[in-house]
């Protein structure tokens, strides 16, 4: 990590300008940063060459409700982790990846249509990969908060105040929503996990449609909170090196209480209610090891009834939202979330050319 350079307060603002508004125009962007346009598209084009940071999709708080998703806790033969991981990052269902402290262990977020299709994933295609030894599945029963909300805090309160007022959404018109998430949404969505600020002009040529189509759709799509856009970056190059996961049980009737307490923590990136020993997980992203005491002290105080029953420190990301990462949390390669799909074993290969640069002028 020595001879790899940090991202800069500059890059940082940014990252944290697209945060709050991931497909806000470089005019928009260069006015609340303080420059011109110009300079910001070459920032962040910059930042994306070098898989430093990056906008993609997830999904919207209402597509939670329609989808399975799940913490698999899995167990590796001695040696076989790394195998175990490469061949989890070809897979579609597959959204994220962790190997912790426990060198054998493996933490994978899978997501599938429905509950059938997570049981055929985990039951029976995890157990014919050579290498798992153990699989332990725990069901997200709600979904309290996911990565795509967490923020850094790089920006002065008036910037963030001009962003989020300038792009305030527009509430949905559920009489006329589509809420089904369409053959036609799934190539949409496949651009957009590889280029989250594709023009709605470039996204249109690639889907042989109209610009106005396009555009129409994706906002629809996030008026229904079946979609959101987020901006990720390589976290140990912008100070936040250390991420944690904690394995949490409360008393059902204060679950809900202190799940949407814990969304309101700045460190908070990943929080949920699961089915299995312990009904809660926690995942933070903090700037040192020490983090990890203060964090947890901090919720035995503000939650007396909350019991952390287990802490994994995470050693490498190999895998974010559908971004394979290097050891540096740089994105080197993409496999588009496809969690409607029949879960596919078989599946190999992933993407690990430059990606093509797309037009962001209408972005």
């Amino acid at each position: 990590m020595t001879n790899t350079p940090l991202l800069s307060e500059d890059d940082l603002a940014l990252i944290h300008a697209l945060q709050l508004q991931p497909r806000a125009s470089w005019t928009d962007l260069g006015r609340t940063l303080g420059v011109d346009p110009v300079t910001v598209a070459r920032r962040f084009n910059r930042l994306s060459d070098r898989g430093e940071a990056w906008v993609s999709v997830s999904p919207g708080a209402r597509l939670f409700d329609q989808i399975c998703v799940a913490l698999v806790d899995i167990d590796c033969t001695a040696g076989t982790s790394a195998q175990v991981t490469r061949t989890l990052e070809s897979h579609p269902h597959v959204i994220t990846i962790e190997r912790s402290a426990d060198t054998h262990r493996v933490l994978a977020t899978v997501a599938t249509r429905d509950l059938a299709a997570m049981s055929r994933y985990a039951l029976d295609g995890l157990a014919s990969i050579p290498g798992i030894a153990a699989v332990r599945t725990r069901i997200v029963t709600h979904m309290f908060t996911e990565g795509g909300h967490w923020r850094i805090d790089a920006l002065a309160s008036d910037q963030r105040t001009q962003l989020i007022d300038a792009r305030a959404p527009r509430p949905a018109d559920p009489a006329r929503g589509q809420y089904e998430i369409t053959s036609h949404d799934r190539t949409l969505l496949g651009h957009l996990s590889h280029d989250g600020r594709a023009s709605h002009r470039s996204l249109a040529e690639a889907l042989g449609t109209s610009r106005y189509s396009v555009k129409r759709r994706i906002d629809q799509l996030v008026r229904l909170r079946l979609l959101r856009f987020r901006c990720d970056f390589a976290r140990p190059l912008g100070g936040w090196p250390v991420a944690v996961t904690l394995w949490a049980t409360a008393p059902a009737n204060d679950l809900s209480d202190i799940g949407h307490a814990l969304v309101r923590l700045p460190e908070t990136r990943n929080c949920a209610a699961i089915s299995g020993t312990h009904n809660l997980i926690i995942q933070a992203s903090l700037h040192s090891i020490s983090d990890v005491l203060r964090l947890e002290t901090h919720l035995a105080r503000a939650h007396p009834s909350l019991v952390i029953a287990e802490r994994t420190i995470t050693l490498r990301h190999d895998k974010l939202l559908g971004r394979v990462l290097d050891r540096h949390g740089r994105s080197i390669g993409v496999v588009a979330p496809d969690l409607w799909s029949e879960p596919d074993l078989q599946a190999n290969g992933i993407s690990r050319e430059p990606m093509p640069v797309m037009d962001l002028s209408g972005a």
